[in-house]
């Protein structure tokens, strides 16, 4: 089981953020060898997606929707809540801490809930993710759908608090639990509260 363990449960409600700041474009462009084109490219092209490598700036966990979105969940309710967080084409990306995308599947590797996992893309250095527009396309407000690639959880800040493997090991583990439906004893167990808050700067 992971070492991370919370001491206090949050009582933060799932925090739903869809337009990227200007800080938070900054810390986007940074994982790209080339920020002021990106800039640029964002400008010119507001509404279209990006695709940024990994590795570098951050890695992404990438999830089935259902399985991801109970994952973040579990961050908000009982953990110390998630770094910035994308859907897109019916998956979910979790953006993590660097190094993430190598260590969580090794650690899930040994887990006794593994089984009850669904398939986790992880994406490190040499990997690369297509990531929302910073803002919502403006054709896209009036529909009744959602658009297929759009920002839960948006960067708000130029060094946004990501999560390394141990939590979001913790975070798989509980929506795991969850998923299978076990004992409310087993579901009801909370999180401890990392001493960095979400989406903040360290």
């Amino acid at each position: 089981m992971t070492d991370w363990l919370p001491d206090t449960p949050r009582t933060l409600a799932f925090p739903t953020t869809s337009y990227v700041t200007l800080a938070g474009a900054d810390w986007l462009a940074s994982a790209s060898p080339h920020p002021r084109a990106l800039h640029t490219l964002w400008a010119d092209r507001p509404g279209a997606p990006s695709v940024l490598p990994c590795g570098t700036a951050f890695d992404v966990i990438n999830a089935p929707a259902l399985f991801g979105r109970r994952m973040v969940d579990q961050l908000w309710s009982a953990g110390p809540g998630s770094g910035p967080v994308a859907a897109h084409r019916g998956r979910l990306l979790l953006f993590a801490a660097p190094g993430t995308a190598h260590r969580l599947p090794s650690l899930l590797h040994w887990e006794e809930w593994a089984y009850a996992v669904p398939p986790l893309l992880c994406h490190g250095s040499g990997d690369a993710v297509t990531v929302p527009p910073l803002h919502p396309c403006a054709e896209d407000e009036d529909q009744d759908a959602p658009p297929a690639s759009r920002w839960l959880v948006a960067p708000g800040v130029r060094h946004p608090w990501l999560p390394g493997p141990d939590v979001l090991l913790w975070a798989v583990v509980r929506a795991a639990r969850s998923a299978v439906g076990r004992s409310a004893g087993i579901d009801g167990e909370t999180a401890p509260e990392q001493p960095v808050p979400a989406l903040s700067a360290p």
